[in-house]
């Protein structure tokens, strides 16, 4: 699975250029496949990422906000979330991926 992570690419507000930039950073310096799907320039995009995010993970407008995270077509969760799992170092379990060999939530899955 690829992992998905539904963006805007002209958006006006600065805490989610900087949210996107670090959910992207952090798959790009850790190597793992993923796909932008910016919903600025595709009303695909858009729809898909409105009618996919559950309802209990949309602010109170209704309208959930970029970034938004996917493994193919299974939600994982906004950038509260991606942030909660980098804090705890588990954001490959949280992406649904295995952790690379030697990395601190490797270690701490072969404890348990």
């Amino acid at each position: 699975m690829v992992i998905r992570v539904f963006i805007a690419s002209s958006s006006g507000s600065m805490a989610i250029k900087k949210q996107q930039q670090d959910v992207l950073g952090f798959l790009q310096v850790n190597k793992i496949e993923f796909e932008e799907c910016d919903i600025v320039v595709s009303d695909e995009n858009k729809r898909y990422m409105r009618e996919h995010v559950p309802r209990d993970h949309c602010p109170t407008s209704g309208v959930p906000l970029p970034p938004q995270i996917f493994n193919g077509e299974s939600y994982l969760g906004d950038y509260e979330s991606f942030f909660d799992a980098k804090e705890n170092n588990a954001v490959f379990t949280f992406l649904g991926l295995t952790p690379p060999p030697g990395s601190k939530e490797a270690e701490a899955l072969a404890r348990q």
